[in-house]
């Protein structure tokens, strides 16, 4: 059984290690503001559990509780768990990361600078983020993807990706969270030697709104124009494609910068051609063919349909619910019996 108990802000480090955000009373924790909240006020303000301690058998009658104050309930809990003596800075750091669900070992791991940081400056990073629209609940994942993030400089390294955000993308103050949400890693790139030479490189290819970019292929704006996106365009173009061929397709299909050589294009192509039949002009006219899995729905539907001796073009194979291309091998098969 635990207690619900309002601690104070010297109290809360001493159960750090032992309290979890998700045993929070409720979900309040994750739509709450704390936008300008000291530290101390922040922890203060949200119920924790404390476990109750165990209590040995006693021969004496039973008497009347007094109410546990939350000093001692903290107190017995640390000794009854046998907390190990950490600096309360430490503690404090810990307890501010576990509240947002970011996992410390992890995060340390990604990130050793966050041994040293204090919590202060973790506290102006997620006031400053909360203050462009992030929400509390948004800081788990975001910090657990770019745990870097967490001893960055508000001046030096955030300030400078929101103000690409609006003067490179067009992206408006209030659909900052937006775009943050779908691409985390955006925080964690240099405006100069990532986001703005992606941005010109995507637009000499021919992405002319900047706006439609940021809202729906972020993750282009933190793929290395060098190892990633001109390698793939490359290979596509060794198959058999011309350059405006290839440039065509990334332009209806950007996620094609997002695929592996090795796990996609090469297996994928291969497959079109050895067992399929397809070629090139199947590709140029349905580029979506790689963004589907080939174990998963390429092989058994062109299986399924070979089976059913019927064929279809990749887009009607590919495209279709399970329970449409069910259909669509039933129909066939009907067709087939009355051509008989």
């Amino acid at each position: 059984m635990s207690h619900a108990t309002s601690l104070p802000c010297s109290l809360l480090p001493s159960i750090s290690l032992v309290t979890s955000h998700d045993r929070i009373v409720g979900e309040e924790w994750k739509t709450r503001s704390f936008v300008g909240m000291p530290l101390c006020s922040f922890y203060a303000s949200i119920s924790l559990p404390v476990a109750k301690p165990h209590s040995l058998p006693s021969s004496k009658p039973p008497s009347v509780a007094t109410p546990t104050t939350p000093t001692s309930a903290v107190a017995a809990a640390a000794l009854s768990l046998n907390l190990p003596e950490l600096p309360s800075r430490v503690k404090d750091r810990i307890l501010s990361l576990e509240l947002m669900g970011v996992d410390y070992g992890r995060a340390l791991a990604l990130n050793p600078a966050l041994r040293d940081a204090a919590p202060e400056s973790i506290h102006a990073v997620v006031t400053f983020l909360q203050s462009r629209g992030l929400h509390f609940k948004d800081l788990g994942r975001v910090f657990g993807m770019c745990p870097s993030l967490l001893t960055a400089s508000v001046r030096a390294d955030l300030r400078p990706i929101f103000a690409f955000l609006t003067d490179d993308l067009g992206v408006p103050d209030s659909a900052y969270r937006r775009v943050i949400v779908k691409c985390p890693r955006v925080l964690a790139s240099s405006v100069r030697d990532q986001l703005r030479p992606a941005l010109l490189y995507l637009r000499r290819l021919g992405f002319r709104d900047a706006r439609a970019l940021a809202f729906q292929d972020p993750i282009l704006l933190v793929s290395s124009v060098e190892r990633t996106m001109i390698p793939k365009l490359e290979f596509l173009a060794g198959l058999g494609m011309s350059r405006d061929d290839t440039v065509a397709m990334v332009l209806r299909c950007p996620a094609l910068f997002t695929f592996s050589i090795e796990r996609n294009y090469k297996p994928k192509f291969e497959y079109l051609v050895s067992e399929i039949g397809g070629g090139i002009d199947d590709i140029k006219a349905f580029p979506q063919y790689f963004t589907f899995s080939l174990d998963k729905r390429i092989a058994p539907r062109h299986r399924a349909a070979a089976e059913a001796g019927v064929s279809f073009t990749l887009p009607d194979m590919l495209k279709a619910t399970d329970d449409e291309f069910r259909e669509l091998l039933d129909k066939e098969r009907e067709l087939q019996k009355h051509a008989a």
